[in-house]
């Protein structure tokens, strides 16, 4: 089991950019597929990004490609989410999730952190 802490959400204008961390406790954090999810007000939560457990592979919804940047520190049991470029569409709860294969987190399989709030103003 895979306890997840997402930090660094925030009030930021259109075009500006955050830094999502999502620290993970757990002995087998270096060995999983970690991801980001999202949900804004009344919409279903939404597959954002993931990597695999090396962070040699990244994956992304079309709507953030290009702008958001997924990474990992296994050292410091840390995975990040770069956003930048951002929109006033990306304002939702930003969830991190973990789970033992690429194909179990991007189908919302997993363990969950408590998530952290986005808002972006136009």
């Amino acid at each position: 089991q895979v306890h997840l802490v997402e930090s660094g959400g925030g009030l930021v204008q259109a075009g500006g950019s955050l830094r999502l961390s999502c620290a993970a406790s757990g002995r087998t954090f270096s060995i999983y597929p970690m991801g980001w999810f999202r949900q804004a007000p009344g919409k279903e939560r939404e597959f954002v990004a993931a990597i695999s457990w090396s962070g040699s592979s990244t994956y992304y919804a079309d709507s953030v490609k290009g702008r958001f940047t997924i990474s990992r520190d296994n050292a410091k049991n840390t995975v990040y989410l770069q956003m930048n470029s951002l929109k006033p569409e990306d304002t939702a709860v930003y969830y991190c999730a973990a789970a033992p294969t690429i194909a179990l987190v991007t189908s919302a399989q997993g363990s969950w952190g408590q998530g952290t709030q986005v808002t972006v103003s136009s």
